[in-house]
């Protein structure tokens, strides 16, 4: 998931979700639904703000 094609595997993995029987899995899933964008762009985007959260955290 984190280094295929953006999209693709997120969503079969989330469809996949849908398809079984884990309820913790499902609200899981909802949440990722409800910020998408967010999701998809953090797995497909060279750019992170990892530095920046780690300093914040010190």
């Amino acid at each position: 998931m984190l280094t295929g094609p953006p999209r693709r595997p997120l969503d079969a993995w989330m469809a996949a979700v849908d398809a079984d029987d884990p309820p913790r899995l499902h609200q899981f899933v909802r949440g990722l639904r409800r910020d998408y964008d967010a999701v998809r762009n953090g797995l497909t985007l060279p750019h992170s703000s990892g530095s920046v959260e780690g300093n914040v955290i010190k």
